[in-house]
């Protein structure tokens, strides 16, 4: 059970990423492996190439959703992010306890199987290089049952974990090679579609696209659950609130430039290969291995084998870097929860000689790594619906909680139409959740998380003593 808080003589984490690391790190978290992948799946949700809709609602959403994050990032630049807007809100002593304990707890479940999922993305690209990957196992002895695909995921974590087992200044340095491969992946993919663009083919769409009844409802939830998902990492900063330099500035700047460029980069790619292959083949290649392929292909088509090769490859490069900075962000919060007390107290020690916190680091990689070994499916999909009730939903109220009990409370950055963002970005995740025919499956998968996690809470609060079940102070006259 979680313990009395880590010795305050620890030493403390210092602010030493700049705006430009800070965006870089967004932007690596936000690109992944997810619109290499999911692109075909957003044309074939939609059924054509209005698919662009999805891209667009979700990036309204992120943008809206971006405004309270660089509102309350900004307004507490503390490690942790929402565990540290959550406790503030809702009180560090009562409500906010529990929804900052919830928070972590999902985030325990949810963190590692987001960056298996990159894992498993960037292993199956690499089977798109090494087809005998993806044939049957590779491996001698115990390992001889496991497919090539999954040491191959297990492996990256492995390698994450050495990678960022050193100080945030070494990290942010080599964050900016790693940004610098994914912008250059992303820009090979836009130059080589529009170089050989087909607007008829790009924007041939099938009758009725834009007809409003049920079924285009249905699938815009669907599309726009994919896109918002490639969207999400726009928070990556505000994790590390407590290692930006001049918070108050930076943390909002990052979180909306990093969501404008990758929305108009996210267009211009899928709009640049709807216009070299035609959206009926793209949809249907949603199904088997060449829905993971989508991009070398096009490279294939457009410039060469070799190229659609060396594009796997970026690719590959990419998956790398995003699940890279979301280790890197995650391991921060565990963290933040033990030091406050409200969470195993191991988690808040700091590497004696280069001042991280890496017993949470160690563990969120030895967690990804198992979770390599799983199918995700709809697992994945039921932490996605438990991490909006639990954290953004939670967000959206607790901005607006915030201002009506402290509307004079200092704040570096204010939601612009406030509170338009909020209540724009609760009903798009509210859309997302209940549109889709599989919602109440999901919802049942990530109730589970948030019963489990309540009950471990008010078992220790007990035991503790404390909130709900603190005695009662009574003061006399």
């Amino acid at each position: 059970m979680p313990s009395e808080p880590a010795p305050p003589s620890q030493p403390a984490l210092t602010r030493q990423v700049g705006l430009g690391s800070a965006i870089s790190l967004n932007m690596l978290n936000m690109v992944g492996i997810g619109p290499f992948i999911t692109l075909p799946l957003v044309v074939a949700a939609m059924g054509g190439p209005q698919a662009f809709l999805g891209w667009i609602i979700g990036a309204l959403i992120g943008i809206c959703d971006g405004l309270v994050w660089a509102e309350l990032g900004a307004t507490m630049p503390e490690a942790g992010g929402s565990y540290a807007f959550l406790r503030e809100i809702y009180g560090p002593q009562s409500g906010g306890r529990l929804a900052s304990f919830l928070y972590v707890w999902q985030l325990c479940f949810s963190a590692p199987l987001s960056i298996a999922s990159g894992c498993i993305g960037l292993a199956q690209y690499a089977a798109y290089l090494w087809p005998s990957l993806h044939q049957g196992p590779v491996a001698t002895g115990l390992l001889s049952h496991i497919a090539g695909t999954k040491l191959v995921a297990a492996g990256t974590c492995v390698l994450m974990v050495i990678l960022l087992y050193r100080n945030v200044r070494a990290i942010t340095r080599m964050a900016w090679v790693l940004w610098a491969g994914m912008l250059l992946t992303i820009g090979i993919v836009i130059f080589a579609g529009l170089t050989h663009f087909n607007a008829h083919m790009a924007f041939s769409l099938p009758p009725g696209a834009f007809t409003l009844r049920p079924a285009f409802f249905e699938a815009l939830g669907a599309a726009t659950l994919i896109t918002t998902y490639d969207y999400w990492g726009y928070y990556n900063v505000c994790f590390m609130g407590g290692e930006i330099k001049n918070p108050g500035r930076n943390i909002p700047r990052a979180v909306l430039i990093s969501i404008l460029v990758i929305a108009a980069l996210y267009l211009l790619m899928s709009v640049s290969v709807l216009g070299v292959i035609p959206w009926q083949e793209l949809a249907t290649a949603t199904s088997g291995n060449s829905r993971l392929a989508v991009v070398a292909v096009m490279l294939q088509r457009t410039l060469g084998t070799t190229a659609g090769r060396v594009l796997a490859g970026l690719v590959i490069w990419t998956a790398f870097s995003s699940v890279f900075a979301l280790l890197l962000a995650f391991s921060r919060v565990p963290y933040v929860a033990a030091l406050d007390g409200n969470f195993f107290r191991i988690f808040g020690r700091l590497h004696s000689k280069h001042n991280f916190p890496h017993l949470s680091l160690l563990a969120l990689g030895a967690a990804s790594t198992l979770f390599c070994f799983f199918d995700l499916g709809h697992v994945i999909a039921a932490l996605v619906t438990i991490r909006i009730i639990l954290q953004f939903v939670l967000q959206q109220v607790g901005v607006m909680v915030l201002r009506k009990r402290e509307p004079n409370r200092p704040r570096p950055f204010r939601i612009w139409l406030y509170p338009l963002p909020p209540l724009f970005a609760l009903t798009g995740f509210f859309f997302i959740l209940f549109s889709r025919p599989d919602a109440s499956r999901e919802l049942s998968y990530g109730a589970v998380v948030a019963i489990s996690g309540a009950l471990i809470f008010f078992i220790r609060s007990r035991v503790r003593r404390e909130w709900p079940f603190a005695p009662k102070i009574v003061q006399t006259p």
